[in-house]
């Protein structure tokens, strides 16, 4: 997939967010990236799995009365090892969809542990949906 139409299907994954967390989104930018860098995987020790996003900011739980006049947060896409993982464009959107609303969780102040909990009951969900339609 070209770069644009991977920053499309971005997009589209942040219009999907409701509209009680966009309003509340300020000061960040989100970017694609290929794939990244051998020193952002040493600083978070990844020695093997896949980074398919990163946030990179001060939480809107940890920021306290004096914050402002900084950079914007950043959230950064990578391109390459979402496309490397799925199976097809369907499954592309949705690890794109899964990797934007995981990486603006951390941006309200969530954990990795509590953002795991909330995908695996939204799994568990989404399967008793699926199972209920055959």
């Amino acid at each position: 997939m070209d770069r644009l139409a991977f920053e499309l299907l971005v997009e589209k994954s942040l219009e999907k967010l409701p509209k009680k967390f966009k309003s509340r989104l300020r000061n960040i930018i989100i970017e694609v990236e290929d794939r990244p860098a051998q020193e952002v995987l040493d600083d978070l020790g990844i020695k093997s799995g896949t980074l398919f996003g990163l946030y990179r900011g001060v939480p809107l739980t940890s920021r306290e009365w004096n914050y402002g006049n900084v950079l914007p947060d950043r959230i950064v896409i990578y391109q390459h090892p979402i496309e490397s993982t799925a199976a097809s464009s369907g499954e592309i959107e949705r690890l794109i969809m899964d990797t934007v609303m995981h990486e603006i969780g951390h941006y309200f102040g969530f954990s990795d542990a509590a953002l795991y909990s909330i995908e695996r009951e939204k799994g568990r969900r989404e399967g008793k949906k699926e199972r209920k339609k055959e």
